[in-house]
């Protein structure tokens, strides 16, 4: 019995813990925002740059495995976002252009491989679009995902937490290559979080601060 208590005294304090680097987000907007943002009408959303860490490597680490994941994931992310601001689409003042259309374009002009390489101003120009969406993504996985299920099996979900990362989304004017908008959010990595779940988790954060809500 007294084993059973400190082991859920651990996991609140834990949870306590979560709770509030989960709550941990920042954002800026440029002073000229608003006046800017009256004359976008299509904007990009590009792969966001994804690094996956470990506290500890596992076992058989694979860099060229882990990198894979980490482009596959970058996709993944753009995607969901896409598709996240498509379904409340008449929610926004501008259009979002088609990820595969974006992705398309950066491929004819021999840019996926080199984005860290152009300034936003240039991308959008290749992209034909008024602004553009970027992001990063950092992980630092802290324990296996098979541990986190017995934890969420044995204790209903309490401390399934996999590992924690942050998230950083940007909004850049297309003809100057400004900074307009920048949002940082905390996010903890739970069981069986797909890119899905996590843009929606972000984007309910973001929607008060988007500036493109109308």
């Amino acid at each position: 019995m007294k084993k059973t208590l400190i082991l859920l005294t651990l996991l609140c304090s834990n949870l306590f813990v979560m709770a509030q680097y989960e709550n941990a987000k920042q954002v800026f907007e440029s002073p000229k925002l608003k006046d800017v943002v009256k004359s976008h009408k299509l904007v990009a959303i590009l792969p966001f740059q994804v690094t996956l860490s470990y506290k500890k490597q596992p076992k058989n680490f694979d860099l060229d495995a882990n990198k894979q994941k980490e482009k596959t994931m970058a996709a993944s992310i753009q995607s969901s976002m896409y598709t996240f601001l498509l379904r409340k689409a008449q929610n926004y003042t501008v259009e979002f252009q088609d990820v595969e259309k974006t992705n398309i374009l950066l491929k004819k002009k021999g840019l996926t491989d080199s984005l860290d390489l152009l300034t936003k101003d240039e991308i959008a120009k290749a992209l034909g679009v008024d602004a553009v969406i970027s992001g990063k993504y950092e992980n630092e996985q802290s324990r296996s995902e098979a541990g986190a299920i017995v934890t969420t099996v044995l204790f209903g979900g309490l401390g399934s937490k996999t590992g924690s990362g942050a998230l950083t989304m940007t909004i850049n004017e297309g003809s100057n290559g400004d900074l307009i908008w920048r949002f940082f959010k905390s996010m903890n990595d739970g069981v069986f979080s797909s890119s899905d779940e996590l843009i929606d988790r972000m984007m309910r954060k973001v929607s008060r601060n988007f500036p493109y809500t109308k």
